[in-house]
Parts: structure tokens; sequence; C-alpha cells
């Protein structure tokens, strides 16, 4: 990694773009482009956004876009040293750490969606209304705001008002003033892990039983719907994954700088990245009606357009 060359604008430092950067800017721009083509096919029917789980999907590819986007920039600032005043960078990091946990709430309550569908076909209708999905947005919203109000209240009644014009490196490590403080943010992920681990196993062994005494075509829709819940809990997997990685990076950063800057990047493409091409490839490519539309009319527009 070369040394600084200069200083721009009060902390902007000018560096040699690696490979690494290179690699992050590449995949970030496929897996954007990805999440626009599933987004356009959403709005292209009725019977996608009049849908829970066609819903509940665009939520989690709007979430991933934007997560994408912000930590993206987060990432070039950070390489390139370029530093905020503090408040800025509480406006990016009260959206980032409200939707890194947007998503893995999402997928649990796709889960919880798949669920009703299959074991209580009967209320399916009545609990996955577009009435009621509105109201689970708000409660997902709800309910991932809380980690997001654990890192930033302490951080908010703790720092002096002084504080907020300093220039720093934009990153969430920065609100941590205490050690006390981490653990209270650690012991938060870890229980929502829990919960979230616990319905995605409640669904699929419920499914499972299902599945067992289903027959002819319901069998097949209810082994495709544990296969879901399966590639569901896969996903939420990854992004919780991430929740471990200060762990392991402080614990990196002790024996070894360099070791540390690899761990860190490999955390970043495993368990940000990563998870936020999932989704188009568990509902996007693996849905028959939502594949049909966006190869028809997505790719076959686009290519009619352009050729």
């Amino acid at each position: 990694m070369a040394d600084n060359n200069s200083l721009v604008g009060g902390g902007f430092s000018l560096r040699q773009i690696n490979d690494r950067v290179i690699i992050v800017q590449i995949l970030v721009m496929i897996f954007l482009c990805i999440n626009l083509l599933l987004i356009i096919t959403f709005f292209k029917k009725e019977c996608f956004y009049t849908t829970a789980r066609y819903i509940l999907f665009a939520v989690t590819l709007l979430s991933d876009s934007l997560l994408l986007f912000m930590s993206d920039i987060l990432f070039i600032f950070a390489y390139f040293h370029f530093t905020l005043q503090v408040w800025l960078c509480i406006n990016i990091s009260v959206v980032v750490l409200l939707y890194v946990t947007v998503t893995p709430v999402t997928l649990t309550a796709m889960t919880l969606e798949r669920h009703v569908a299959i074991c209580m076909p009967l209320r399916h209708g009545e609990l996955s209304s577009t009435r009621s999905t509105m109201h689970c947005i708000l409660i997902i919203h709800g309910l991932s705001s809380v980690p997001c109000i654990v890192v930033l209240l302490p951080f908010f009644a703790s720092a002096p008002f002084s504080f907020y014009k300093h220039y720093r490196i934009c990153s969430v490590e920065m609100f941590i003033l205490y050690r006390w403080q981490d653990h209270i943010r650690s012991a938060v992920h870890q229980f929502y892990f829990l919960i979230m681990c616990i319905i995605i196993v409640f669904s699929y062994v419920k499914i499972m039983k299902v599945a067992k005494a289903a027959s002819g075509d319901d069998k097949k829709s209810t082994r495709k719907g544990l296969r879901t819940v399966a590639l569901h809990g896969f996903q939420l997997l990854l992004c919780l994954m991430q929740l471990w990685g200060p762990f392991i990076e402080t614990a990196v950063l002790q024996m070894n700088f360099r070791l540390f800057i690899n761990v860190r990047f490999f955390n970043y493409i495993m368990f940000n990245l990563a998870p936020r091409c999932l989704s188009p490839l568990i509902y996007g490519l693996r849905d028959e009606t939502f594949f049909h539309v966006l190869k028809n009319d997505v790719f076959c527009g686009l290519f009619k357009r352009y050729i």
C-alpha cells in the first residue's frame, strides 16, 4: 500500500489506488446494477407490489442498495483518510446503522411469511395483506432502530458539544467512547442474533413437518418453501456474522496490524458485500413469476432499446 503523498482540504490524503479498492468498486457496481434491475422489475407488475413477500423483497433490495452505496463511500473515505465533521458523520452513521439491521430483520419477517403461507394457509391472506405488510415494514424499521439508539444515545450523553465540530475519519467505532458502550452494543446484537436464529429454526422445523405430511403439488410447493427458508437462514447467518467482526478485528489488531488490515478487508467482502447479492439469487432468480417478468419485460426491453 502506498505512502501518503500529500494532504488536501484539511484531511484528504492522496494514495495510490490498489487492487482492493478496484475489487470493491467492481463488486459494488455489479450488485447495485443487479438490484436496480430487480427494483425495476418489481414495479412492472401490480401483483408484485400488492403481495407481501414481494414487497418485503423490495424492502431488502432498497435497504441493501442504500447500505452498499453508503458503506462504499465510507470505505473510500477511510482508505483516502478523508475526514468529516462529527455531526455530519453522525447523520451518515444513522443510515448505515439502521439499514445494517433492516436486512436481517426483514429476512426474518420473510421467513415468518413463508411459515404462515405453508403452515397456516387460511390465515395467510389476512396476515399478508398490503395494509398488514406496510405495518410490518414500520415494525421492522422500529426494531432495527434499537441498535442504532443503543450506540448513539450514550454518545450524545457523554460527548461534549465541542466534539461535534471536530474532524474524524467516519466509522462506528468513533461513537464508542467507553468500553461499557461496546459491551451494551454487543449484548443487543447478540440478543437479536439469538431471536432471529430461533425464528428461522422454528419456521424450518414447522415447514418440514408440513412437507412430510403433504403430497403432490403441495409437497413440491412446501419443499420449495423449505429451501427458501434454508437460504434465508444462510443469508441471515452471513449478515449477522458481521456483528462478530469487531471482536475478531480487535483481537487481531493486538497481534499484527498488517493482518488486521487483511482480516478487515475479508470481513467487509464476506459479511457486508456478499449477503447483499444473495437476495437477488433467492427471490429474483428462483421465483418463477419474478424471473419471467425480469427476462421478458426488463431484459428484452433493454435489449430492444439499445440494439
